[in-house]
């Protein structure tokens, strides 16, 4: 037996251990409680969460770090797939064969005879393969109203709305400089405030999202990242905080506002200092 082969083998055993471990865990004769009661719906939080751990264990480069956190994500899919089995709607081995066969489909200069001469080719035979499969043409696939849909339904808000900014750009929806775009931030800060004055939650949300959506803009504008940019927000907020607790006597519920000024003000300046 060759060493390829054994490795194979030792692969497939390890995920037939975990399909078992899968299948033990939602039986009804001894399963346990938490993951019988789990739903193809209730567990959409989980899958998304290990998702962005994995984005954040290779941003890590930690490799045990990301060994686990991909262990994490390949339990969701089993998951998922032991719960549709359950209900005969389809099984982990139809999950896999479907995107092996899609894999070899879409690659017919790998797995056919097709010759193509860079990566740009390769996508656009991608794309006419893909709109082939759903029986559209390429223009039906790629329309801007069926991608910016897709995006918005499959992205993260502020990722979907950086993508639909730039290929909305692209397609010409832009204004003529960064002055545009700056008053265009005006008026919708403006309208934002303006509908803080009512009652109307759905129409302050509605606001709201406009001014995020252009606030996006001027992220685009300035070759900036908003996701990146809030996440690093966010990340300075935590390490200030940490720093807080640590030089706080007692909780920092204890506090009142202008001691948690003076705890927050000694924070940053030790964070900007190191």
């Amino acid at each position: 037996m060759s060493f390829q082969s054994t490795t194979y083998n030792s692969i497939l055993a390890a995920l037939q251990n975990l399909i078992e471990v899968v299948a033990q865990l939602r039986s009804p004769d001894g399963g346990c409680p938490w993951d019988l009661a789990q739903t193809p719906q209730t567990l959409i939080p989980y899958v998304i969460e290990e998702a962005y751990e994995v984005v954040d264990a290779i941003s890590s480069q930690e490799q045990s770090a990301i060994a686990e956190e991909l262990g994490d994500l390949l339990l969701q899919v089993v998951l998922q797939a032991q719960i549709a089995s359950e209900y005969g709607h389809f099984s982990l081995e139809e999950v896999a064969q479907g995107i092996t066969d899609k894999l070899i489909r879409r690659h017919p200069h790998v797995f056919g005879d097709q010759e193509v001469k860079d990566a740009e080719e390769v996508h656009q035979n991608w794309e006419q393969i893909k709109a082939a499969e759903k029986g559209e043409t390429i223009a039906e696939t790629n329309s801007l109203s069926r991608k910016f849909d897709r995006y918005n339904r499959t992205l993260p808000p502020m990722m979907a709305g950086m993508k639909i900014s730039k290929k909305a750009a692209a397609a010409g929806f832009e204004w003529e400089n960064a002055a545009g775009v700056w008053s265009k931030f005006e008026e919708e800060l403006a309208e934002f405030k303006e509908a803080l004055e009512t009652s109307d939650k759905e129409h302050q949300q509605a606001e709201l999202g406009d001014l995020i959506f252009t606030i996006i803009n001027i992220a685009r504008w300035y070759d900036l990242d908003p996701s990146a940019a809030l996440q690093g927000t966010n990340k300075r907020f935590i390490q200030r905080l940490a720093l807080m607790e640590k030089y706080a006597e007692r909780p920092l519920t204890d506090y009142k506002i202008n001691e948690l000024e003076t705890l927050w003000q000694q924070a940053k300046a030790k964070l900007a200092n190191s």
